[in-house]
């Protein structure tokens, strides 16, 4: 295996003009092409894995997913949980220029601007003013984060946030000021790009490869066993597996449900599975009509098969989602689920249809709409099923299937294109307000269904101000409960990590995160 992976790589070198050495090369799938690298504004998590491997902030992954120091070597928090003083270690841009605390500020500055265009700012609205200045109600200097000195950084939230260092480890990296002086938005392309990881980047082909090359002024650069790091948009799930077991590459991030039981067969040695926390739903488009009517949402949720689909479609390797947060993330609270979960699929079905009656739809009025879904994830297997689920409830219910690739379709639910689209939640840090700030009226881009209610917003809001955690976690509920009775949104499943890799792969530690930053993994 070792030598065909080894003459890939010389086939590879080849080809992008580089001359073919025996370094330490690890060949990643992952699933799709990037829209950016930009840290600031990237927001899919195949982007997020490349972008782990070239910034660093003031923590970082860990083997397991988990948060480590990253540019932090200190950390004080005062006793109310409201200010954090983080002390820098010596460490320096990918340009050997020394990264300070006005590139940490600059970077979470960055992150809100309303001008930088951020999907995800809720991720860091705990920090003093972060919503003001994302709605542009203040300027980013209102910002509650301050370089104290060139290696003191101090955030000052609005609330407790004991998960802060699982927000910080992906949000907000800092910012290469002089890089973006000099090049300005071209400050990203790989001619000009300056990071902080363990990675740096080499060359982007469009659908075809990135190429990341160890960093030698990362501050942790005698810890990193590779050398360089090639990662590949694989959207072909089967094929990437085939690749794997070739040796043509060391890891693909995703299996197809319909191959696991074979390699578990033939291959178990490189089938790598752990429970997930990363929700597989449906977005309903909630703006418009027929998914404006709670009614029609609820007929839709109440007609899925969600054992079949875990069970059969695909193979037992992931759990019928009842709920939103899922199990094993921190301060879950208990009692929470669709209120037809256990029911007979028979009798949701015959509710389905009494509803959608209700609504006005029949023989003289069917229910027609788009199904949207990705190529990528278990979808292809996955909506066929549902789309028969739906058929099922009565021959005028008509959901016509329509794929399109992983951008195209999370643009075209930003741009309100669509009825009824696919989606997946991977919550950015342990609590389940990484899951439910999706809902909130001011989520911005990443609430695709345009629902929207103050009551959840006081919730939540009295859920993070609340200093008792039986009393947060009862808030929380509530507020899950809610957005599962309204269904904006329609939880199918909860999809385990699936991965394939390589036997020359070390390091590997399974997480429910999906987690495997390349400066943790060496290749023998």
């Amino acid at each position: 295996m070792r030598s065909i992976a080894l003459a890939a790589a010389v086939i590879l070198a080849a080809c992008s003009g580089e001359r073919p050495d025996d370094s330490a090369t690890l060949h990643r799938g992952n699933r799709s092409e990037p829209l950016t690298l930009d840290p600031h504004t990237a927001h899919l998590q195949d982007a997020r894995f490349i972008i782990a491997d070239m910034f660093v902030g003031l923590y970082e992954p860990g083997p397991d997913g988990r948060p480590v120091r990253g540019l932090a070597e200190t950390v004080e928090v005062s006793e109310d949980g409201l200010v954090w003083t983080f002390g820098l270690r010596p460490a320096q841009w990918s340009d050997a220029t020394p990264i300070t605390a006005g590139d940490v500020v600059a970077g979470l500055r960055r992150a809100l601007d309303p001008d930088t265009m951020n999907q995800y700012p809720t991720m860091l609205f705990m920090i003093e003013n972060a919503r003001a200045v994302n709605r542009g109600e203040q300027p980013v200097e209102a910002l509650g984060a301050t370089a104290v000195d060139p290696r003191t950084v101090e955030l000052r939230l609005e609330y407790p946030a004991p998960y802060l260092p699982s927000v910080l480890m992906l949000w907000g990296q800092p910012l290469p000021r002089h890089a973006v002086a000099e090049h300005g938005p071209a400050w990203i392309h790989a001619e000009n790009i300056v990071t902080s990881g363990p990675f740096h980047l080499v060359e982007w082909r469009a659908d075809n490869f990135i190429h990341l090359r160890a960093s030698d002024t990362y501050y942790d650069a005698d810890d990193v066993c590779l050398d360089n790091v090639y990662y590949y948009p694989t959207v072909d799930t089967a094929a990437a597996e085939r690749r794997v077991r070739n040796g043509e590459l060391d890891l693909n991030t995703d299996v197809s449900g319909a191959s696991l039981e074979m390699l578990r067969r033939r291959n178990p040695e490189i089938v790598e599975t752990h429970p997930g926390v990363l929700l597989r739903n449906l977005i309903l488009n909630t703006s418009r009509p027929p998914f404006d009517d709670a009614r029609v949402r609820r007929a839709l949720s109440l007609s899925i098969d969600r054992e079949f689909l875990a069970g059969e479609v695909l193979a037992g390797a992931d759990r019928p989602a009842w709920r939103i947060v899922g199990e094993g993330v921190a301060n879950r609270p208990e009692g929470v689920a669709l209120d037809f979960a256990g029911a007979d699929i028979e009798a949701r079905r015959a509710e389905a249809r009494r509803l959608l009656e209700e609504a006005g739809f029949g023989p003289d009025n069917p229910l027609r709409f788009n199904f949207f879904y990705t190529p990528a994830a278990g979808w292809p297997r996955v909506a066929p099923v549902i789309q028969a689920d739906w058929s099922a409830i009565a021959p005028w219910v008509d959901a016509a299937l329509m794929v399109r690739e992983t951008q195209l379709h999370y643009a075209g639910m930003r741009a309100d294109a669509f009825a009824v689209g696919t989606a997946g939640w991977l919550p950015d840090f342990d609590d389940p307000y990484g899951y439910l700030l999706q809902w909130r009226s001011d989520a911005g881009d990443i609430n695709y269904s345009g629902w929207s209610d103050p009551d959840y917003d006081a919730l939540l809001d009295e859920a993070i101000q609340a200093a008792d955690p039986e009393r947060r976690a009862a808030l929380m509920a509530e507020a899950e409960q809610l957005v599962l009775d309204a269904a904006p949104i329609i939880p199918v499943y909860y999809e385990s990590s699936k991965m394939v890799v390589g036997e020359r792969v070390r390091g590997w530690v399974n997480n429910p995160w999906r987690l495997h930053q390349s400066r943790w993994l060496c290749v023998e």
